[in-house]
C-alpha cells in the first residue's frame, strides 16, 4: 500500500504544479489579449480528474487490489508518457494551459511533439487514465475513467480546435497532423 500511496501522491503533486504553471500562463496570456473558451465543460474536466484519484484509492483499498503482474512494463510506459507530457508543456511554453485559452493571430506551435500530433497532452492523459489503474489492479477505475475521458475529449477537442481555427492559422499549421496517432515526417517537412 505504501508504494501505491507514494506513487499517487507524486501524481497529485505533479498535477498541482501543472495548475500553478497553467495559472501563471493564463495570467500572462490574458494580459496579452487572449480569449478563453470551453468554460462550461472545464469544470467537468476538473471534476473527472479529481474523482479519478478518489475512485482509484477507493477501489485499491476496498477490493485490496494487488500490483499487476505487468506493473514493470506499465511503469515504463507511464514514465514514457511523463517524458512526452514534459516535452509537450515545454514545447508550448507560455501557451500551455489546462484551459482553452487562445491568443489571437499568433503562430501555432509546430515544434516538439506538435510536429507529429495535434494533441499530445490529451494522448498522455488518455494513456495514464488507463495504465495507472491497471498497474495497481484497479480495473473498474481503468474502464470507467477511460470511458469518461473519451466523452470529455469528444467535447473538449472540437471546442479547442474551433477556438484555434477562429483565432489562428490552425488548419494551415497543423491541418496535416493526426489528432492522436503520430504521423512520421516526410522528406519535405521541416
Amino acid at each position: 500500500m505504501i508504494p501505491f500511496l507514494i506513487f499517487i501522491s507524486g501524481m497529485i503533486i505533479q498535477r498541482l504544479l501543472e495548475l500553478v504553471i497553467a495559472r501563471r500562463n493564463e495570467k500572462w496570456m490574458k494580459g496579452q489579449g487572449a480569449r478563453e473558451f470551453g468554460l462550461k465543460h472545464y469544470q467537468f474536466i476538473v471534476l473527472m480528474h479529481s474523482l479519478f484519484f478518489v475512485v482509484l484509492l477507493f477501489e485499491k483499498i476496498t477490493f485490496s487490489r494487488e500490483f499487476s503482474a505487468f506493473w514493470p512494463l506499465l511503469a515504463v510506459l507511464f514514465f514514457c508518457t511523463q517524458l512526452i507530457r514534459v516535452w509537450a508543456i515545454t514545447s508550448l511554453g507560455r501557451y500551455w494551459n489546462t484551459k482553452i485559452i487562445v491568443l489571437p493571430n499568433v503562430e501555432v506551435v509546430r515544434r516538439g511533439p506538435y510536429r507529429f500530433i495535434k494533441h499530445p497532452n490529451y494522448l498522455v492523459v488518455s494513456i495514464e487514465l488507463l495504465i495507472v489503474p491497471l498497474m495497481f489492479g484497479a480495473y473498474i477505475t481503468a474502464g470507467l475513467f477511460t470511458i469518461l475521458n473519451i466523452l470529455m475529449l469528444s467535447i473538449r477537442i472540437p471546442a479547442e480546435e474551433k477556438a484555434l481555427r477562429e483565432l489562428t492559422e490552425y488548419e494551415s499549421s497543423l491541418g496535416s497532423c493526426n489528432r492522436f496517432f503520430p504521423k512520421l515526417l516526410n522528406k519535405y517537412d521541416n
